[in-house]
């Protein structure tokens, strides 16, 4: 059998950026206790390795005590509880995905003329809800075209359309075409999907072309990871996502010739040369 391994496969700047800074922190942070708001990544394997080394997801603000030092995510958070943070007695340290600050500040700027958003994204998802936050005149949020379909557009309104970072590239350009070309709409487009983003799924769709099958590593919660998946099975490939080599069917496997393999931006390294040496022993 042979596995190809996508070059891309694996954490994105992001990712490695606000690890890096976690890292950091846990070294020179002595006996200050460390906070994160909601988890910094999407993988749990990740999460386990800091609760280890006793950092502490405080799900809401007000349960990160006086004095502590408190993360923000690689997903970032609301304006809101940013500003009440900073009202507070704590250490703020910043992880925020740079492209996803890029692009809560974009949406801010531009609806600031009374334009609506319309944002392509996971409605229950932490990164879409910090970036609803910096609309300034209401938002939509819609995960297909069919549910932004149903929404009543008017040619009275401005409207700005978005993305979550790691939304579906390909979608969200049939979208903004569609809008645009609509000559009774008045639509700003800003392309907030991530360059690694973009380029994992571009390669995902190239290997699932050819392979036998496809495998994608990463957290169940990931949704950059889901859609690799989706877009290898949407280019006609058998796929399996798996969080850990313990998920993965080998038997589905067996007499496969030419086995794919990419990973999700928040996988560790680790995690993949488990799958791919699994593989290479069939």
């Amino acid at each position: 059998m042979e596995v190809v391994l996508a070059e891309t496969a694996g954490f994105c700047m992001g990712v490695d950026l606000a690890l890096r800074r976690l890292d950091k922190l846990i070294k020179a942070a002595g006996d200050r206790p460390i906070y994160i708001l909601g988890p910094i990544i999407h993988n749990p394997q990740v999460l386990k390795k800091y609760a280890d080394q006793g950092v502490v997801i405080a799900e809401e603000p007000q349960d990160v005590p006086d004095g502590a030092y408190v993360v923000i995510r690689a997903h970032g958070i609301t304006r809101q509880v940013e500003a009440s943070l900073r009202e507070r007695n704590v250490i703020i340290k910043d992880a925020t995905c740079p492209r996803v600050k890029k692009a809560q500040l974009l949406i801010a700027r531009h609806t600031n003329d009374l334009s609506e958003l319309l944002l392509y994204g996971e409605a229950d998802h932490p990164e879409v809800r910090g970036l609803v936050s910096y609309a300034e005149n209401g938002y939509i949020i819609f995960d297909s075209p069919d549910e932004l379909a149903a929404y009543p557009l008017t040619k009275e309104k401005r409207y700005v359309l978005a993305a979550q970072t790691t939304q579906d590239r390909v979608i969200f350009e049939e979208i903004a075409e569609k809008l645009t070309s609509d000559s009774d709409l008045d639509v700003t487009v800003l392309r907030t999907i991530c360059d690694a983003t973009k380029l994992r799924q571009k390669e995902a769709s190239e290997l699932a072309g050819d392979v036998d099958y496809m495998v994608v590593v990463g957290g169940y919660n990931s949704g950059n990871t889901r859609r690799l998946a989706q877009v290898a099975e949407e280019n006609g490939a058998l796929c399996q996502h798996v969080e850990v080599l313990d998920d993965l069917d080998l038997q589905a496997l067996r007499g496969r010739t030419r086995v794919g393999v990419t990973a999700g931006a928040s996988t560790p390294r680790h995690l993949i040369d488990e799958v791919i040496s699994a593989l290479e022993a069939l």
